[in-house]
């Protein structure tokens, strides 16, 4: 089988890196790829708003799958072309991919079927929501309605700071298009957790659940990231909870989607916020997290590309889907200065260095004119490792993140921390 992966960062390196296991898979795509996809298959240099391009890559190579692994193109409806073209493809079309691309859409889906959430109000008018903020009680969360590369919510403390980020989305327009609507939400106070699973429109197949690190600097400190790093299985989730989770948000929320004659294929991604009320959705995703497929996927032990091929052919209930037991934990090494601006085209190295078994997945990498590895974006690697304990695979990760280098590197050092430290009190 011929496969098409849309994508250049490490979540889409993971997935290459997992696709190429299949005895299935014949050739691989990968576009636009990055250095690390290029020694798993073929990158090839499509834009990613070209359908047209795409149409014509998955005729020359002859593709029998395209897998869409960022949500820019989901957005976008590249599934909806692909469909109409006679193509088969792994995700959601538009309309079901306004769960992430609207926030005030899966808000107002979740108040429509009761899918536990925090209370919310929904704005393009800034006196509007100015008077919101000024008469309830917070503290806030300010989101952009649109897609915003991760980086769309604000977390307040204050009137003042909620007020200071309703008019950095809807005056200043800090993210362009995607702030034309705000949604303003109740904070929420608990623990963050990840759920993940495939769906047909029908079954639905759940992955393990994983915590991933959104703020730049450790202790949760800094403004929010596309991902600092991640882990799994989270050892504190009480296991009510997590089957709570499963029927009650992401089974209800494919549910939902078909009743709105909307039917959700591909991966349905859930972040949620444990409470003392229990659990709480802060946000739909329609696709894997970044960086939580990179500790997700190597704790795979199933076939990914027939468990895709299943979702794109509504044979989900066909497929079993196992998992490791083993712990996996990644750490995102970052530019200097990441999230703000940063510089590019630093050598990489020590990636010949690293333990055996330990990962290295790119994102923001290329080749430069003698073909040294530089930097190229914010998030450069996620330094992946296993190990029977959570622990264990944390001090592995970290021994080998230690060897990657480049001029102003950064990454957090606590990814996993307070899990091992909770599970030593314990004594777990």
């Amino acid at each position: 089988m011929n496969v098409l992966l849309i994508g250049s960062g490490a979540r889409e390196h993971a997935l290459a890196w997992k696709l190429r296991q299949s005895p299935r898979l014949a050739e691989l795509f990968v576009a636009p790829g990055n250095p690390g996809a290029a020694e798993l298959g073929t990158n090839l240099a499509l834009a990613g708003g070209d359908f047209d391009a795409f149409v014509a890559a998955c005729r020359e190579h002859r593709v029998d799958l395209v897998v869409i692994g960022n949500e820019d193109p989901l957005a976008a409806g590249i599934v909806d072309r692909l469909t109409v073209e006679g193509i088969a493809a792994f995700g959601p079309t538009r309309v079901a991919a306004e769960i992430e691309w609207s926030k005030a859409f899966a808000k107002e889906l979740m108040a429509r079927y009761h899918i536990s959430t925090s209370p919310f109000a929904v704005f393009a008018d800034v006196a509007a929501t100015r008077a919101y903020v000024e008469e309830h009680d917070g503290p806030f969360v300010v989101k952009a309605d649109g897609l915003a590369r991760g980086k769309g919510a604000i977390v307040t403390s204050s009137t003042g700071e909620a007020l200071e980020a309703v008019d950095l989305v809807l005056s200043q327009r800090e993210f362009g298009a995607a702030g034309d609507r705000v949604v303003i939400e109740r904070r929420l106070s608990g623990r963050e957790v990840s759920a993940h699973a495939l769906t047909d429109g029908r079954t639905v197949a759940h992955m393990p659940f994983s915590c991933d690190y959104k703020a730049v600097f450790d202790g949760g400190r800094g403004p929010n990231t596309g991902g600092m790093g991640a882990y799994s299985p989270p050892g504190w989730l009480d296991e009510s909870v997590a089957q709570a989770v499963r029927s009650d948000v992401t089974e209800a929320a494919v549910r939902a989607m078909a009743s709105e004659g909307r039917p959700y294929r591909g991966v349905l991604y859930p972040g949620l916020m444990v409470t003392d009320d229990g659990p709480m959705v802060i946000e739909f995703n329609c696709r894997l997290g970044d960086p939580e497929a990179q500790v997700l996927l190597p704790r795979m032990q199933s076939d990914l590309l027939e468990a895709m091929w299943a979702v794109a052919n509504d044979r989900l209930h066909e497929v079993d889907l196992r998992w490791s037991d083993e712990a996996c934990v990644g750490v995102v090494v970052a530019s200097g200065g990441y999230p703000g601006e940063y510089e590019t085209g630093l050598p990489i190295e020590g990636l010949d260095d690293l333990d055996a078994g330990v990962l290295a997945f790119h994102a923001g990498t290329r080749r430069a004119d003698d073909g040294t590895l530089v930097t190229a974006g914010g998030r450069v690697l996620t330094i992946v490792a296993s190990g029977p304990t959570l622990d264990e695979a944390r001090e592995k990760a970290y021994r080998n993140v230690a060897r990657v280098r480049f001029a102003g590197r950064h990454y957090r050092r606590d990814i996993g921390a307070a899990e091992t430290a909770a599970a030593v009190a314990e004594g777990r």
